[in-house]
């Protein structure tokens, strides 16, 4: 009688530290989920999706007018500070 108490106290011990170790291991799996599921949203809302392919970014919408100031806003800058260069050197 003696010797099976002697020969399952160990099992039971290993079992208690495997089933210890195996909840631990889970409590990092949900969090690690959550913390993924989290971030998935949060890129969602900035326009940017992860699929099977890789990643998908969505761009905003941006107005053809504010589109063609901007651009030519920048036309104008180039040609204002190539002008100035050239008129300094004669």
């Amino acid at each position: 009688m003696a010797s099976t108490i002697g020969q399952i106290i160990p099992l039971l011990i290993a079992l208690s530290l495997l089933s210890g170790a195996a909840w631990v291991l889970y409590q990092i799996y949900l969090s690690f989920a959550k913390m993924r599921d989290s971030a998935s949203e949060r890129m969602g809302r900035s326009n940017v999706v992860f699929t099977k392919d890789g990643v998908r970014v969505g761009v905003k919408q941006m107005q053809n007018e504010k589109y063609v100031d901007k651009t030519q806003s920048y036309v104008v800058k180039a040609w204002n500070l190539g002008t100035a260069q050239r008129d300094e050197e004669m």
